[in-house]
């Protein structure tokens, strides 16, 4: 019979260790002196089929530190490109460890990455350390967004290393437990691309296609399906992201996923008071990846895959860049349509009338002016008892409201339009100034008001009691900024 870490129910099959050796660098975690498992989701270890139940917190956190690994991992560091607010670099996993792919009983593919866990070959001058803080800070936006039912990686565990790790000054070090459909990225092409080795692109355009879009073997022209699928999935990823007021910060081509998965969660953060050019990452000077900007980056992007797939679309590379254009030009009017779509959801809009975008630009005009607070107001629209604020009695609010609720009754009942609205509109998001304050005690080992903010975002529709707090954001003039915590 097995035992401890080997009867958790790992099923490891691990399909990209086996790509070409400039796909990657095999090495192993480097092993901490104190881990100590400071969170385990488990929640998400039973959607992954996994038991820890029988496993003592010792066991687990040598496991989840990488200090011991289970049966079958095949530990590597995956390589890959990226455009860095605009500048091509050639990356790769400088701080981060695939340990395995894991397959659930429905035979879903995970990987299992472990984030923090020392220097590879792509660390450049770093250490390949993580801070606890960051690293806490990617679990709790992660599977917050995993409750607003969007796509995005996951967090397993975090462990604490024992270990102080320099930045400015010194800080607590620590291992994030990242699950994902794969951390393949457009950085990935990039860099494959970048090698100018065809047969090594189609030998990664081919694993792409059999992992993630299998039904793709039947295309005649493959890449351009592939490409056309890929900008849906980015769309449908960034309308999400509008929907709820999130800010990525850092949406640089190795930080966009093939699979459509939210990845990364550096200086990323959710606006409080409605400002289009809300930026809150500390680097980004120009506001490059704004809350406006992001549909835009998604687009430059995407032009960023389509140059690295022109060898496989045609032969003759005139006609391929011509097939990649009309696919990248198709994105405005897509992402135009699937927003207002999103945003009609927003206010409770059934069916689809001409003047329905400019009912919607008003109200988020007005939002603007009267910088009140985006989550708030859709809840205010809903009738959510404890939102309360002097501005919405605001005169021109109130004609705007007999507007609505006039085209409110053209398709629909307010009892229906009440309920798509409250189906879209999140009654928490993980407000900045409650991630930072449960950060904060997290680093004086006071994990209790993490715990607290993590199960009221597990509910973020639900009008739960005693949320109050959770809901409203810091009434302070002081900007508030993120940090890559890299």
């Amino acid at each position: 019979m097995k035992s401890g870490i080997n009867n958790i129910n790992w099923n490891f099959d691990n399909s990209y260790s086996k790509l070409p050796e400039s796909f990657k660098e095999h090495i192993k975690p480097i092993k901490v002196k104190r881990p100590e498992l400071v969170l385990l989701n488990e929640g998400l270890a039973k959607e992954l089929d996994l038991n820890f139940s029988h496993v003592g917190k010792e066991e687990l956190s040598a496991l989840f530190a990488g200090n011991v690994l289970p049966e079958n991992s095949n530990t590597i560091a995956q390589a890959y490109a990226g455009h860095q607010f605009g500048n091509f670099t050639m990356l790769g996993d400088g701080r981060a460890i695939l340990i395995g792919e894991h397959l659930s009983k429905d035979k879903i593919r995970h990987d299992i990455q472990f984030k923090g866990s020392g220097k590879t070959a792509f660390s450049r001058n770093g250490d390949g350390r993580a801070a606890l803080g960051p690293m806490l800070r990617e679990y709790i936006i992660s599977e917050s967004m995993h409750n607003l039912n969007i796509p995005t990686t996951r967090s397993l565990a975090v462990v604490k290393t024992g270990e102080n790790i320099i930045r400015e000054v010194n800080l607590e070090g620590a291992i994030l437990t990242r699950v994902a459909s794969s951390h393949i990225r457009v950085g990935t092409f990039q860099y494959i691309a970048a090698r100018n080795k065809i047969d090594e692109l189609k030998i990664l355009f081919d694993y792409v296609v059999k992992r993630h879009f299998p039904k793709l073997d039947e295309s005649k022209n493959k890449p351009i399906e592939f490409l056309k699928i890929v900008l849906q999935k980015q769309i449908d990823l960034v309308v999400n992201w509008m929907r709820v007021g999130f800010i990525h910060g850092v949406m640089n081509t190795d930080n966009m996923s093939i699979a459509g998965e939210t990845i990364d969660y550096g200086p990323c953060a959710f606006m409080d008071i409605y400002d289009p050019k809300t930026v809150f990452s500390s680097i980004d000077q120009m506001g490059r990846y704004a809350y406006c900007n992001q549909p835009i980056i998604t687009k430059w992007n995407l032009s960023r895959l389509a140059e690295s797939l022109i060898p496989l679309i045609d032969d003759e590379q005139n006609k391929a860049i011509e097939l990649a254009t009309k696919i990248i030009n198709s994105f405005e009017k897509k992402y135009e349509d699937k927003w207002l779509e999103m945003m009609r959801q927003k206010i409770g809009l059934f069916g689809e009338e001409e003047k329905d975008k400019f009912l919607i630009l008003d109200l988020l005009t007005w939002m603007h002016k009267k910088k009140v607070d985006y989550t708030n107001t859709f809840g205010h629209l809903m009738n959510v008892e404890n939102i309360k604020d002097k501005v919405y009695d605001d005169i021109e609010l109130k004609e705007w409201k007999k507007r609505w609720e006039r085209r409110l009754l053209v398709n629909s009942s307010l009892e229906k339009s009440m309920k798509l609205m409250k189906s879209v509109n999140p009654l928490i998001i993980p407000r900045n100034h409650k991630v930072e304050e449960s950060l904060q005690e997290a680093n004086q080992n006071n994990f209790k008001p993490l715990n607290n903010l993590i199960k009221v975002l597990e509910k973020p529709y639900n009008n739960q009691n005693d949320i109050q707090e959770y809901q409203y954001p810091k009434n302070s003039k002081e900007k508030y900024q993120t940090f890559c915590g890299t």
